[in-house]
């Protein structure tokens, strides 16, 4: 089993937020964990994820763990490729009239979401109403067409602290016994 941890767009890097205390705790289940900073870190444009995605854990036996514009790179991957599980963490699916958002590429064509649903085994999602760059309706929306396992908080705001103890916990519950 492999995972990988994609973060945000704004050149977020992978040792801040939650990524490396994620990466640890998958580490000692045994999952081979990618968490390495994206390239075009800046505007996280679609033409450079999904191929940087595809080179560092391709299909199958996968888990892709996204945040912000990481988690929409997950979304437009499941398009095109069958993995193992997805976890969507402060996610969208519009452009949120943000120029750097527009500029990814990946709000250009209309969301394929029965792929997508189709294309992991589970898909986990993680919102806050708080979240001060995307709005509720934006979460809920995606859950509505994913048909997620949908946890909302009210506090949380865009996940940007040093642990994340419920993803590794929900995680785990979808590995079973086998990675306990």
């Amino acid at each position: 089993m492999k995972a990988m941890i994609i973060p945000g767009n704004n050149n977020t890097d992978i040792s801040t937020n939650w990524y490396l205390y994620v990466k640890k705790e998958l580490e000692k289940l045994g999952i081979k964990v990618v968490a390495e900073n994206m390239p075009d870190p800046d505007l996280a444009r679609k033409e450079y994820w999904l191929p940087f995605i595809k080179e560092n854990v391709g299909e199958g036996d996968v888990i892709l763990i996204g945040h912000s514009s990481g988690a929409v790179a997950i979304m437009r991957y499941l398009e095109t490729h069958k993995i193992f599980g997805a976890v969507l963490v402060g996610t969208c699916y519009t452009d949120l009239n943000d120029k750097k958002e527009k500029a990814s590429g990946y709000y250009n064509e209309p969301w394929q979401w029965d792929k997508i649903k189709k294309n992991a085994n589970w898909i986990i999602q993680f919102a806050s109403i708080d979240d001060p760059y995307i709005n509720k309706e934006e979460f809920r929306y995606i859950n509505e067409m994913l048909d997620t396992e949908y946890h909302e908080y009210k506090t949380r705001g865009h996940f940007e602290e040093k642990e994340f103890l419920e993803l590794v916990f929900h995680v785990r519950q979808k590995l079973g016994n086998e990675f306990k």
